[in-house]
């Protein structure tokens, strides 16, 4: 069996450094790992932790990933990890040999670890968990679960952890089962006492409490956009599941339990219908905002390859629909649990003809709940359909945003929608008739009137008035109409953020969705380094006026996304009319998320052949 080595000559940091646990779905790990990375925030030190698991999980590897920042980063950071606590046989050699060179490895060493399976580099910390929970429980499971505390009790002791916080964590998830909470409590201090008594404590990497959180909250981005979907006004929700949107559609389902259902009558004032299959789940969707209801549905690029007709649908008969698409990575089935930007394209242009859609491009929680929200605004402003671009990284993993923010006296735009009293009136109806310049018709829903305002919803083409026409003039009138719409909803889209160097440069950088992170950590990077960038993080499609001027401001300008085509790069050189050698592309698609290093290195690689 290996000697333990000396741990306080291995990499000393304090609140920076990152922690990997790598586990067998199953085991019981996930809320033990969950319970370290909320206790480091408890601390006030920000922690952004991944998921990491294939498609096929059952009894397979799984991971979790904790940064930990006292600088407040939230990005992947690249590389391997400072401490690897490796608890699954599996996977051991690819996991040590994953660890930052004067890392440390924790790992269970109830059985002995062949020397030649470690590294000379590393700081090996072993454990023997499995026979100190033998020798406390009787029962099997409970063996197991115990296992994950008396481990991160012993982890805690090792980094010098607060074992309050802990306990006062434990306290909450178990409220109201004093004997669960007590039980769990004992198992943490299993392991705190094992080390206390049996290795010299804490090791290199240490964790102090710190005020780095501020107001911050800690939420995943599906569950953001749920809530904001409620918020936006949203009463129908038609969906398939599909990895990783499912959260999405199950986050609405249960904030409307809370928030949807009347006091008084106990009656739901919702509709959410798990339909067979995506193409009914839109066409669900079309449907009821068709009759006036808000409606959406959730899913992924396999998704939104099956809704392109109905899509198309929406798009030519102009009725407003929400498509809340959470990227993995593709194309068929891809990884389904990995992340990627790869639906740029096929969700700008979804159906065939020429056919353009606006697109909402959150970079976090806040934005997937504020821009969940908007959506509902814009479909009904623009009567076609909006897509809400999440990914899996975003999606399905929590992260510090800061606390959403709702106006009580806002008031839900529902557009162009004539009343009968108009109608009364004598206000002239055309379902296609552009009135204000704008693109926009007005547009009726049923039972609005009893003989006026009626007309004939159709996927054909029509004249200004909804009747079915073949003649070439109708039609052109009325796809000129639709691109003027397109033109109009650069206006509403919320406009791309610049953020200007301190120093003049002739370099730019335009990013999006869940890049932002890394890129703004590599922006440091690149300034110690003497790079100056300017940045413009793109919020949404079509693009405003300042996405052109960044560009025309720059001699060059790098895209920066996360699939192997370049698509958004693709999209502004087609939108605008760019000359393609002026936008070089920075891509990363292995489906981890992108990281600062990379961006860094990425970028001083590309300036290098510039300069030459």
């Amino acid at each position: 069996m290996l000697q333990q080595v000396d741990r306080l000559e291995g990499l000393q940091r304090v609140n920076e450094f990152v922690v990997k646990f790598a586990n067998v779905n199953g085991s019981g790990s996930a809320s033990a790992n969950a319970l370290f990375c909320k206790a480091v925030l408890r601390m006030g030190v920000v922690a952004t932790p991944r998921n990491i698991f294939p498609s096929n999980i059952q009894g397979l590897p799984t991971w979790y990933e904790v940064r930990i920042s006292q600088e407040g980063h939230l990005a992947a950071r690249g590389g391997g990890p400072d401490l690897m606590v490796a608890m699954n046989p599996q996977t051991w050699d690819k996991d040590v040999k994953s660890i930052e060179p004067n890392g440390y490895l924790f790992y269970d060493n109830t059985k002995p670890i062949p020397v030649e399976r470690m590294r000379p580099d590393i700081h090996v910390i072993g454990v023997p968990l499995t026979a100190i929970t033998n020798a406390a429980y009787q029962d099997a499971r409970q063996r197991q679960l115990f296992k994950n505390i008396v481990g991160l009790g012993a982890l805690s002791m090792l980094l010098d952890m607060d074992p309050a916080v802990i306990e006062q964590l434990l306290a909450e998830q178990f409220k109201g089962r004093d004997k669960l909470i007590q039980a769990n409590v004992a198992a943490l201090n299993m392991g705190r006492s094992w080390v206390k008594e049996n290795l010299p404590y804490p090791i290199g990497l240490r964790l102090r409490k710190a005020d780095t959180i501020g107001d911050r909250i800690f939420i995943e981005g599906n569950a953001a956009a749920g809530l904001g979907a409620v918020y936006g006004g949203a009463t129908v929700c038609a969906w398939y599941p599909i990895t990783p949107s499912t959260s999405l559609a199950e986050a609405f389902t249960r904030y409307c339990s809370r928030l949807r259902v009347d006091k008084e009558t106990g009656k739901n004032n919702f509709a959410i219908v798990q339909a067979e299959d995506e193409l009914a789940s839109i066409g669900m969707v079309i449907g009821a905002a068709w009759n006036g209801a808000r409606a959406f549905t959730a899913t992924s690029g396999p998704g939104i390859s099956l809704m392109q007709e109905f899509v198309g649908l929406a798009y030519f008969a102009e009725i407003p629909a929400v498509i809340f698409d959470v990227q993995r990575a593709g194309p068929s089935t891809g990884m389904p649990t990995r992340t990627q930007q790869t639906d740029i394209l096929i969700c700008a242009y979804a159906s065939h003809g020429d056919t353009k859609h606006v697109l909402l491009l959150p970079e976090d929680p806040y934005e997937c709940f504020e821009f969940g929200a908007l959506a509902f605004d814009l479909a009904d402003r623009l009567q076609t359909p909006i897509f809400v671009l999440l990914d899996l990284e975003i999606g399905m993993n929590e992260r510090l945003c800061r606390p959403f923010q709702w106006d009580d006296s806002r008031v839900l735009d529902r557009g162009k929608v004539m009343t009968a009293e108009e109608l009364e009136a004598g206000k002239v109806f055309g379902r296609y008739l552009d009135v204000d310049g704008d693109g926009i018709p007005y547009r009726t829903l049923p039972g609005t009137h009893p003989s006026k305002g009626s007309f004939f919803t159709r996927g054909t083409s029509k004249d200004r008035m909804a009747r079915y026409s073949e003649e070439g003039v109708d039609y052109q009138e009325n796809m000129e109409r639709l691109l003027k719409k397109h033109r109009t909803a650069a206006t509403l889209v919320p406009k791309a953020i610049e953020r200007p160097s301190e120093k003049p440069t002739r370099y730019g950088a335009i990013y999006y969705g869940s890049t932002s992170p890394a890129i703004n950590e590599a922006d440091t990077m690149l300034a110690e380094d003497g790079i100056d960038l300017d940045l413009l993080r793109l919020r949404g499609f079509p693009f405003g006026d300042e996405v052109a001027a960044f560009i025309d401001a720059h001699d060059v300008v790098f895209v920066v996304e996360q699939n192997r085509d370049g698509q958004m790069r693709s999209l502004l050189i087609n939108e605008l009319e760019i000359n393609p050698k002026k936008l070089v592309k920075i891509v990363h698609y292995d489906g981890t998320p992108i990281s600062a290093r990379f961006i860094a290195g990425a970028i001083a690689a590309q300036l290098e052949k510039v300069a030459a």
